[in-house]
């Protein structure tokens, strides 16, 4: 069984609804052996691409257990699993929501602190290592919040809005840094390290909804853009 990693699909370039398609080699990976006895159908389904993102979001972050993260927008399928990836490693971590209703959520997936976001938390909390999710809308916000020698990495635009204004770098970035991840270079190595640490460390891959059949599509879409999936939304045909 294979996968495709498409960094940029649906944004940068069109494809996902066509009956064929024709990929690079570069983008077709095979999926370990060792996913198929531990993971179900739908689990394996959900873990490209949003667990490589995570995955790199983590690793760019250089996340340690001595770390706290806050995780802007993690009720998403990306922040679900980012805390899962973080909880693993024994950090502690913060999760923001716009919704008290999510807290439980968010604690099963390894929030050790919840808190409602309203955009800006800067009396709130501080962290020295931030996953933003929500992009430019908050990112002036969420750098206020980072401890000296802090970093941010700004992986999604959840906000709806890609770009910023009076962001001034000497002034925002002073003894903080900031980084990004872009899903768009994976290897078949990290393919395999992904599903050895969602083994490892006995990791379920966070989903929202499953549907079978291409008649729920309009409701796909329409949880997708309700940003209440809470989780991968799949599509199993067979």
């Amino acid at each position: 069984m294979i996968v495709a990693l498409m960094g940029g699909m649906g944004r940068l370039f069109d494809g996902s609804y066509a009956e064929y398609a024709l990929l690079p080699e570069k983008n077709v990976f095979k999926i370990p052996d060792v996913a198929f006895n531990h993971l179900t159908m739908e689990e394996i389904i959900a873990v490209p691409e949003t667990y490589f993102t995570a995955y790199g979001s983590i690793s760019t972050l250089n996340l340690t257990k001595k770390d706290t993260l806050l995780v802007r927008g993690a009720t998403s399928a990306t922040g679900l699993t980012a805390m899962q990836l973080a909880s693993a490693i024994g950090c502690k971590i913060i999760a923001t929501s716009r919704s008290e209703d999510r807290f439980e959520k968010l604690k099963r997936y390894g929030a050790d602190e919840c808190i409602v976001d309203d955009g800006d938390l800067s009396s709130q909390v501080l962290s020295n290592k931030i996953l933003e999710l929500i992009g430019p809308k908050t990112l002036l916000d969420s750098l206020s919040l980072l401890e000296e020698n802090g970093i941010c990495c700004v992986t999604g635009v959840l906000g709806g809005i890609e770009y910023m204004d009076g962001f001034n770098p000497i002034k925002h970035l002073y003894n903080k840094y900031m980084t990004s991840f872009f899903s768009n270079f994976p290897t078949q190595e990290i393919i395999d390290e992904i599903f050895s640490f969602l083994v490892k460390n006995d990791i379920k891959p966070a989903i929202g909804k499953v549907y079978s059949s291409l008649e729920d599509i309009p409701k796909a879409h329409k949880l997708m853009e309700s940003n209440n999936a809470q989780g991968k939304i799949i599509f199993r045909l067979i």
